[in-house]
């Protein structure tokens, strides 16, 4: 490890210093979270209350994909029109933010190597007919 050069040592916190190499684990970390993620993921969408059923319920997406993404696609895949509500829920528990990165979901929430998506019109059916996945 090095030692910080005496000079540096009364330095108050305002200062900042030019760190001239850095840790290869971190090194690492950087390239790992630059480089665009190809993985590809499962969603499921299942259909609550008055929401139609897709004829394919399983789709696979790139998990860097944000969930706007997804929304935007079931939007157009149900032929909805602007004005109209959709609602969408991870494992019938919590709808995530448009900006959340489906690879983050799909670790955090999948099941069966799958992430569920439920979906209706509104949002008091989700909440009436959902249970609850976890114990």
């Amino acid at each position: 490890m090095e030692r910080i050069p005496d000079d540096l040592e009364n330095l108050n916190l305002a200062s900042s210093i030019i760190i001239s190499n850095i840790p290869e684990d971190a090194t690492a970390a950087l390239n790992r979270y630059t480089q665009a993620d190809t993985a590809k993921v499962a969603i499921r969408f299942k259909a609550v209350g008055r929401a139609p059923i897709l004829k394919q319920q399983v789709y696979k997406i790139t998990s860097g994909q944000r969930f706007q993404t997804v929304t935007t696609f079931l939007r157009r895949q149900l032929k909805l029109r602007p004005s109209d509500t959709l609602f969408l829920y991870i494992n019938s528990t919590f709808a995530p933010s448009l900006d959340e990165v489906i690879g983050n979901l799909y670790q955090s929430f999948k099941v069966n190597d799958e992430l569920i998506y439920s979906s209706n019109y509104t949002q008091r059916d989700l909440m009436q007919t959902a249970p609850c996945p976890y114990p």
